[in-house]
């Protein structure tokens, strides 16, 4: 039984035109609608996180038929989707966090491609390596 992800091919974009663009427009739009704000609001965006990692599991079991009871239900596609849930999940609930979430995101990926690759991004913010 093959159990590893099949290329896919040729996507028509890399991502949006303009991701932070993108990602403000979502934040602005859940926000319009929250049932709840503030403290609580914010922790239950975070908490929107598990739900998109528990669909990304859900997918890897389902291309993989490991649940003899279902078998296949997925593909890797599928598990690609959920990946992308959790990433823009993610770069919203930074967005619900802070007004700098880009500035935040590019400083955090300069330094973890720094420490781990050996990556230098010219532009990145300064600071401890955390």
């Amino acid at each position: 039984m093959d159990t590893q992800p099949q290329a896919t091919g040729p996507t028509e974009s890399a991502g949006p035109p303009d991701l932070w663009t993108t990602v403000d427009a979502l934040w602005s739009w859940l926000d319009a609608d929250a049932a709840y704000g503030g403290r609580e609001g914010l922790l239950l965006r975070v908490l929107k996180l598990s739900e998109e990692v528990g669909e990304v599991a859900q997918a890897v079991i389902g291309a993989t038929g490991q649940n003899p009871r279902k078998g296949v239900t997925h593909t890797w596609e599928d598990v690609q989707g959920e990946l992308c849930d959790v990433a823009i999940t993610a770069l919203v609930a930074l967005r619900t966090l802070t007004p700098e979430a880009e500035g935040v995101f590019a400083g955090h990926l300069a330094r973890v491609a720094e420490r781990s690759v050996g990556l230098t991004g010219g532009g990145a913010a300064g600071g401890a390596h955390g």
